[in-house]
């Protein structure tokens, strides 16, 4: 699996964690969707993600989108 997959499986599944969240626990759970969302937004212009840089440490092979 390539970086650019697992950036954006991972964060598909903390955002669906957080609404899960929201819904059993407090509403401020949302706090983290949004951060997941602006962090995913700011790296579609700047091509920085760190969970990108992360994973290339780690030796994931890199994708398209994170190279």
């Amino acid at each position: 699996m390539s970086i650019v997959r697992i950036v954006l499986a991972f964060a598909g599944s903390v955002v669906l964690l957080s609404l899960l969240l929201s819904q059993l626990h407090s509403v401020y759970w949302l706090w983290l969707a949004a951060f997941v969302g602006a962090n995913l937004l700011q790296s579609a212009f700047t091509g920085f993600c760190p969970l990108a840089k992360i994973l290339k440490s780690a030796g994931a092979k890199p994708g398209i989108a994170f190279s």
